[in-house]
């Protein structure tokens, strides 16, 4: 059986991993795991939406935030709001960012190859992971359900090949946090909105269409509720865990639409079947799988609630907020 030496306040305890993987008791997570969400140093891999909030959010808290993106564009944007940005293949900068996180985050989607983050991350780490690393996948692990309810523990019948990837590198993870005695947590997220990416805006583009599937259903969640799920896994980590975050409510995406224009003030969206042109392909795959993802495992072992349980909060929050302020040109 390996063991693994931890230091603790000075002393050195010795501790069965495979144990205390598997069964973690609560105190021991509290002793050897120091809380990550307290002024963090948050090391994000994918600088994209939910990377760049995560890294605001650990700004805001009084720590620090890296974030790589391959884009010069994307760091430049990363940079004018307070975190540090890196190219993903500057090694020397990416292994100063892993030596001095306290938290890794992982957002970047994998590829053919499994996960981009682990791939260049872990040759740079050896023993000297943080103590807390968070991995977002998504609810397509789960495939189509026909409407009914999936749990974390569920079977795993991704009906995409995006899907099947998300499958593979939750595997990767899990086997190198067991093998490593890491703090590996997985996120599985479904369809998420927030400010500048939501329904809204295609409602006032005219772009918005009604794709009608009979009996359709899925969960979504807004980017806050996102964000404040990962930083209560920061102070309740568990090794191992995986936690769906989503909304209370599942429902059609032709009722989130309709609620929206009509609380909008704007007409209904025209009606389109799934093999129209102006579905795009992504979108279609989106409607392959119809579920209702339960969200109870993350609030009993969190103390996480989503503050937008359902999409009318989320997105009437998002059609009462101020518009963002803008700089006169000189």
């Amino acid at each position: 059986m390996r063991y693994r030496q931890l230091r603790m306040k000075g002393a050195i305890k010795a501790i069965s991993l495979s144990s205390f993987y598997e069964n973690p008791p609560d105190h021991c997570l509290k002793t050897i795991m120091p809380d990550a969400s307290h002024s963090p140093s948050l090391l994000v891999y994918g600088g994209g939406y939910v990377g760049r909030a995560t890294a605001l959010e650990a700004i805001r808290r009084g720590g620090q935030a890296v974030a790589t993106s391959r884009s010069p564009e994307r760091r430049q944007a990363l940079e004018a709001e307070g975190i540090t940005a890196i190219d993903p293949h500057d090694t020397p900068a990416l292994k100063a960012a892993l030596e001095a996180a306290t938290a890794v985050l992982v957002t970047a989607a994998p590829d053919a190859q499994g996960c981009p983050g682990l791939r260049a991350l872990a040759p740079l780490a050896g023993n000297a992971w943080p103590d807390w690393i968070g991995y977002v996948s998504s609810t397509s692990v789960y495939g189509d359900r026909a409407g009914g309810w999936v749990f974390e523990n569920g079977p795993l019948n991704a009906a995409t090949l995006e899907g099947a990837r998300r499958v593979r590198v939750e595997q990767d993870w899990l086997d190198g946090a067991r093998g490593m005695g890491l703090t590996v947590q997985l996120f599985r997220l479904p369809g998420f909105y927030g400010p500048g990416r939501n329904v809204t805006q295609r409602l006032r583009d005219g772009t918005a269409r009604l794709v009608k599937k009979p009996g359709q259903i899925f969960n979504r969640i807004h980017i806050d509720d996102i964000v404040a799920g990962l930083f209560a896994s920061m102070e309740r980590p568990r090794p191992g865990a995986v936690y769906n975050l989503t909304d209370d409510e599942p429902a059609p995406a032709d009722a989130v639409m309709q609620w929206a224009a009509a609380r909008m003030g704007l007409p209904r969206p025209p009606e389109v079947d799934l093999d129209d042109p102006a579905v795009t392909d992504a979108m279609r795959r989106f409607y392959l799988d119809s579920k209702r993802v339960s969200n109870t495992r993350a609030k009993a072992e969190l103390g996480w609630r989503p503050k937008y349980p359902t999409y009318r909060e989320g997105l009437a929050a998002l059609l009462d907020a101020p518009p963002p302020l803008r700089v006169a040109a000189a």
